[in-house]
């Protein structure tokens, strides 16, 4: 007779993640997955017909190679539990469970090991370069894999300046990479994808990536690290307005501001590995002299690992024949200033000193206010405020990446979300509102969608162009008007909303000002 029982041995160092050894091999709790990797099995847990693996281990702890390029984890016996979350960078936001040891990764998929040969979707975190993790109940692959029969995938990695910072210009050595070993991480997860991820009923031959805000921002510069080539076949960003990676000088400057507040000089910049992670995360609190309101690090070009800005001077010819949809939010800015009431009050006096510290570059706020007020007389001083934020701040950087592929003859689709949250309307359609449509996931807390009928409709045309674009590099489908590609100069764009639509060059005035806006400096 088998023996029923199981025995936890050690700890996978992540999120409860831990090694069972099975007497006789046999599952004691029935209907639980069990997947095999190259490093070991993992066993996780059914969500009705999905079978579902968190805190899946593909990547080393970091902490003792802090700031140094990741490896993977060391083989393990029996199998390891993946049923909840790993850990999450260290960061300074509240995000729960953070930890050095953070390169797990998550899976959801209708099939294990069945030749299915799904299509595989891969999505980065929001959060800038700085904050987040997989984790988020919006990034549940569970619906997207009932309504497409794909596999979702969603990755932790390091953030900050744990996985972004100045040290290689400082130290070189082995921190050469350290300006990018965020996103090393993310190609090692896709370097497990495609080793591993025919075992979840997925085909490693047809990855697309996906990620929103900065997640989509990590996604554009991976189309510029040759490392990254061959891993990913689609790409999908969504608020991902990215063209430039810091400079090695700027990375450097940055990096020497920190050492400061740290108490110490570029010549033992070597301690920070050694310090505690916290005392790290504080000095990320402190007032930069470039950054007001805390230090913040993103990939550096350090013409190595990243040999070139992302979009800038023109798309990476490297990654041109891969299919792209490029997407923005009608009111991205909203996000970031409908917390301050005083912005839904603003008067004719007071909207250009409101609006200067939204734009990127310095540029003459009265007189983007004045265009606007004789342009659009029926908008209001918050009216003009959100717009310009929105279109001075956040819809550049996707132009320029849409035009540039253009150029390049790109495989490019571009679209807008122009629909609205239901349940706090004067936010409209904020930066991160299409994270919950595109996983179909508007029942999860924090959607701010409801679940109303009209976005139910939303959800499903944006969930199935997702699908149907991971499926076949072409997002073309059933749920939505036919959709060229982005060409100059039509810059035909989807308006995903009640009833989505194709506009050719939408918002057109307001591109051409903002195309012209950085010659307007303040005082001219």
């Amino acid at each position: 007779m088998v023996e029923h029982t199981r025995r936890t041995v050690c700890a996978m160092g992540g999120g409860g993640v831990a090694l069972a050894v099975m007497a006789g091999g046999v599952n004691a709790e029935g209907a639980a997955p069990v997947a095999t990797t190259r490093h070991g099995r993992v066993r996780g847990s059914l969500d009705r017909d999905i079978k579902v693996f968190k805190g899946v281990r593909y990547g080393a702890d970091t902490s003792a190679r802090r700031f140094q390029s990741p490896v993977a984890p060391q083989a393990w016996r029996g199998i390891a539990e993946a049923t909840t979350y790993g850990h999450a960078s260290p960061q300074k936001s509240d995000e729960a469970d953070q930890d050095e040891d953070c390169l797990f990764l998550n899976v959801w998929t209708p099939g294990l090991a069945d030749g299915a040969a799904r299509p595989v979707m891969v999505y980065v975190h929001g959060g800038a370069h700085a904050n987040g993790s997989g984790s988020s109940p919006l990034y549940d692959g569970a619906a997207l894999c009932r309504r497409g029969d794909v596999v979702v995938v969603t990755v932790n990695h390091r953030l900050n300046v744990f996985g972004y910072n100045g040290l290689g210009q400082i130290l070189g050595g082995a921190y050469a990479a350290s300006g990018s070993v965020g996103n090393l991480d993310l190609i090692l997860a896709l370097e497990w994808v495609r080793d591993n991820i025919a075992n979840f009923g997925g085909d490693p031959a047809n990855v697309t990536v996906f990620g929103q805000s900065g997640g989509g921002a990590k996604l554009v510069t991976l189309m510029a690290m040759p490392r990254a080539a061959g891993l990913y076949h689609r790409v999908i960003t969504m608020s991902g307005q990215h063209v430039t990676a810091m400079g090695p000088q700027h990375a450097e400057l940055r990096m020497r501001a920190f050492l400061d507040h740290l108490g110490l000089t570029p010549e033992r910049a070597a301690e920070l590995a050694t310090l505690p992670a916290a005392r790290l995360v504080e000095a990320l609190r402190m007032a930069d002299p470039i950054e007001k309101g805390g230090m913040y690090f993103h990939s550096v070009m350090d013409h190595d690992t990243l040999p070139r800005h992302p979009f800038v001077p023109d798309a990476p010819r490297e990654s041109g024949h891969i299919p792209m949809i490029i997407g923005n939010t009608h009111d991205e800015a909203r996000a970031f200033t409908a917390g301050d009431e005083r912005n839904f009050h603003l008067t004719w006096d007071t909207v250009a000193a409101k609006l200067a510290p939204e734009f990127v570059v310095d540029l003459n706020a009265q007189y983007v206010v004045d265009w606007y007020r004789q342009r659009f007389p029926q908008m209001s001083p918050s009216d003009v405020f959100f717009a310009a934020a929105t279109c001075g701040r956040s819809r550049p950087g996707h132009l320029i990446q849409a035009e540039e592929r253009a150029k390049l003859n790109g495989t490019t689709w571009m679209y807008q979300l122009d629909f609205g949250s239901p349940v706090e309307p004067r936010l409209g359609a904020f930066h991160s509102f299409d994270i919950a449509l595109a996983f179909d996931n508007c029942d999860k807390p924090g959607s701010k969608t409801g679940t109303g009928a009209q976005a139910l409709k939303v959800a499903a045309a944006m969930s199935e162009t997702f699908i149907a674009f991971a499926r076949t590099g072409d997002p073309n489908n059933a749920a939505i008007p036919a959709w060229g590609r982005y060409t100059l100069p039509e810059r035909a764009t989807m308006i995903f909303d009640v009833d989505s639509r194709i506009e050719n060059d939408p918002r057109a005035d307001e591109r051409r000002l903002f195309q012209t806006a950085p010659f307007l400096k303040q005082g001219t």
